[in-house]
């Protein structure tokens, strides 16, 4: 794993938000990004992709994203890929399950655009600085 962060896994189900972040994280973060719209996909892309880091969304039909997070663990090139989680449950005992399962930190759901690229370069110097 590079200590460098510049190839971002981001997986979310709403197409809107996924507009959004993408636009965040590419134009105003300089991130390049592979975007998935569900789990599954993630789990079929991000070999290939190798990112240094994978943003997830928690609330996704079908396979959810501690779901996803499980597969992803699973494949021996992503097994010690840094996740942070978004979603709108952010209440402390909702954030402490999501690092009890791996994930370096959670980003709340709305979250601004503007500030997302510092906010994912903020958690990833915590860890990786």
């Amino acid at each position: 794993m590079s200590q460098q962060l510049n190839k971002i896994l981001y997986v979310e189900d709403e197409a809107d938000i996924r507009t959004v972040a993408q636009l965040a994280l590419e134009a105003v973060g300089g991130f390049t990004l592979e975007v998935c719209s569900k789990g599954e996909e993630a789990v079929a892309k991000a070999p290939a992709f190798n990112p240094d880091l994978i943003l997830l969304d928690v609330m996704m039909p079908g396979m959810d994203g501690p779901g996803t997070l499980a597969a992803l663990r699973n494949l021996p090139s992503l097994h010690h890929t840094p996740v942070i989680f978004m979603t709108a449950k952010v209440q402390p005992k909702e954030i402490q399950v999501y690092k009890a399962l791996g994930a370096l930190d959670v980003i709340a759901k709305p979250f601004d655009p503007m500030t997302l690229a510092e906010q994912v370069r903020t958690i990833w110097a915590r860890t990786h600085g």
